[in-house]
């Protein structure tokens, strides 16, 4: 739970984040509290509303509600940049 906010397509119907910047706020917010997960695998599981990711701050709300809160996304999609340039067709 980063409280990151992200860019939303609605054509798409689709939110976008920059892995690095995911990273760098795990890295951040687990170096004090839980340095052994930093660096590790992870998924990102869905979104929350925001009065239920503060009631789970306040430690108000136990994980196992805060699963059943999530909206869960149906799937995941990886973007590659590529340079702006001229590149030889792949068909020749």
């Amino acid at each position: 739970m980063l409280n990151k906010q992200c860019k939303y397509c609605a054509n798409c119907d689709l939110i976008i984040a920059k892995k690095q910047e995911i990273e760098s706020l795990m890295a951040f917010g687990f170096s004090s509290t839980n340095p052994q997960i930093v660096g590790n695998d992870y998924l990102v599981m869905g979104t929350i509303d925001r009065k239920d990711w503060q009631a789970n701050n306040q430690d108000s709300v136990p994980p196992s509600e805060i699963i059943k809160r999530m909206f869960i996304f149906q799937d995941e999609w990886n973007f590659e940049v590529i340079p702006a340039g001229w590149y030889l067709s792949e068909s020749t």
